[in-house]
């Protein structure tokens, strides 16, 4: 396959690929050109992504044809309601696979894999894995649908049972041209015959998609909400102390109970989702919905029991503006304190909104690093200090800028006590930290129980 990139072209490696085996090249017509004397078929096409998914999903024997498929998509909630989803499905006795950013697995198992931020593999890596689910035993599929998948067309060759959509944040505007870029992008996913159901969060502004999927016709529209103008709607719903919630939701066939285990109303959100996808596929709600109550997420609103007396920590994700607000304000009752960063090479507009963000939800804000890649921390920093301080002039926050990871997590700590919540945001499951080419292991769950265990030792040395 020999693809336009964004700094070159890949058919100049046809030559190498076909020395390492290569029978054929796939390109476009740019590509083609000087290829005549490679000595093994070429074919040029004006498009050869939406080719190469096509002849990927025909050498792989069409595995999506075997398979349930739920397709979820938005800037958040993806991966918290593909959880929901799968919990709900392995309830009503299916075998489910997932696709997204913390991974691939099987009946609960994990695929051989990196653990990665990238959301929805390349076509042909995709035909593949869903081939493996399908040999081990896989009968439904739940994967997130990433924009650049969809731009990309990634999954052209898989029909969807059901498709969800969470909602629209500022993200990926480095990739997209803008932010109705972006939406066009997630919007592909329920048009043209994608998917059979189409499940819309309608209380978003971009929640609008609903009216083109009633225009395009091609999918039957379901809408959750907020109040009974959406099919399904949360009617009630109480948290205990510790960020379980007890929903009553409203459906088209009755009133649903159900607890959802992991913290904050997006997650009472993203169950109803979930539990429209799966009563649209056609299971029983009501056994399905059993498994929300002990679902959970690596890296989103994950608790990090550091034992008696000490701060009440989660690890999560979030690294939008819309993101941080809502985990901030999803935390039960105490001082707040934020820990987060931004990422470099992406999005550089959205990080001042961070640090507002992040400076109306919590009374201390600490700034530091995330995945700098090829940029200079400080630099990233100073942008998400600025957004911070603007906030905090109307909020009363205190805003420090915390430099390394490491050192931020450990100063957060010695600032809280038992009565205080500390967010680390932005990195979530990842396991390393790029900067520079170079990956360092980093874990903020491992960050904080080890940082927590040294400041407790060294407090009690000089008591």
């Amino acid at each position: 396959m020999g693809l336009a990139g964004a700094v070159t072209h890949g058919a100049k490696f046809a030559t190498s690929a076909v020395a390492r085996g290569a029978v054929a090249v796939l390109t476009d017509p740019d590509g083609a050109v000087g290829l005549a004397d490679l000595g093994v078929p070429v074919v040029a096409v004006e498009d050869p992504r939406a080719a190469m998914a096509g002849i990927a999903a025909q050498v792989y024997g069409h595995p999506a044809r075997r398979l349930a498929m739920f397709g979820i998509t938005g800037t958040n909630g993806k991966t918290s309601t593909l959880f929901l989803l799968e919990a709900g499905l392995r309830a009503v006795g299916e075998v489910v696979g997932t696709i997204g950013t913390i991974g691939f697995r099987v009946a609960g198992t994990a695929l051989p894999s990196a653990r990665t931020t990238v959301t929805t593999p390349e076509s042909p890596d995709l035909q593949a894995l869903l081939a493996v689910m399908v040999d081990a035993g896989a009968t439904a599929v739940g994967m997130e649908v990433s924009s650049h998948a969809l731009a990309l067309r990634r999954v052209d060759g898989v029909e969807f049972a059901v498709a969800g959509f969470t909602q629209l944040g500022q993200d990926h505007l480095d990739f997209h041209r803008d932010q109705a870029s972006y939406f066009e992008a997630k919007s592909r996913l329920f048009l043209g015959g994608r998917t059979r159901v189409a499940v819309v969060y309608t209380d978003d502004p971009w929640g609008r998609l609903a009216e083109l999927i009633a225009a395009d016709g091609h999918a039957r529209l379901i809408t959750t909400g907020s109040d009974s103008s959406a099919d399904y709607w949360v009617r009630d719903y109480r948290t205990d102390e510790e960020g379980r919630s007890r929903v009553v939701m409203a459906t088209p066939s009755g009133d649903v109970d159900f607890t959802v285990g992991m913290i904050g109303s997006f997650n009472v959100r993203n169950a109803v989702t979930a539990a429209a996808m799966i009563e649209a596929a056609g299971y029983d709600l009501g056994q399905a919905v059993r498994g929300f109550a002990e679902a959970s997420v690596p890296g989103r609103m994950q608790r990090v029991d550091l034992g008696a007396d000490a701060p009440r920590v989660v690890v999560d994700f979030a690294h939008t503006p819309e993101a941080i607000s809502a985990c901030l304000a999803a935390l039960p009752e105490g001082r707040r304190i934020a820990v987060f960063g931004c990422g470099g090479d992406r999005d550089p507009i959205k990080r001042r909104p961070m640090g507002q963000a992040a400076a109306r939800g919590a009374e201390l804000v600490i700034v530091t690093d995330d995945n700098p890649r090829s940029e200079l921390p400080a630099t990233i920093r100073a942008a998400a200090l600025a957004g911070a301080e603007s906030a905090a002039q109307e909020s009363g926050a205190e805003v420090l800028d915390g430099g390394e990871r490491r050192s931020a997590i450990r100063l957060a700590l010695a600032r809280g006590d038992a009565s205080t919540w500390i967010a680390i945001l932005g990195k979530g499951h990842e396991w390393g930290q790029e900067a520079n080419g170079v990956i360092t292991p980093f874990d903020d769950v491992d960050v904080a129980r080890t940082e927590w265990a040294e400041l407790t030792r060294r407090r009690a040395a000089d008591a």
